[in-house]
């Protein structure tokens, strides 16, 4: 009989944070490109209005 796995780490400091993903026009091939980054939730709205270059 399998046992039963129960995750019992229960951290609060993760759910601070967002995985966000950008559509970024590549220079060389002019395709575009995802890039995926964690930024804390407080400042999503500044990071997304920010241009990468």
């Amino acid at each position: 009989m399998a046992k039963k796995v129960v995750a019992s780490f229960k951290a609060t400091s993760g759910k601070d944070f967002t995985k966000v993903i950008r559509m970024v026009k590549s220079k060389k091939s002019s395709a575009f490109v995802f890039k995926e980054t964690i930024v804390p939730n407080d400042m999503i709205k500044d990071f997304l209005s920010t241009k990468e270059n």
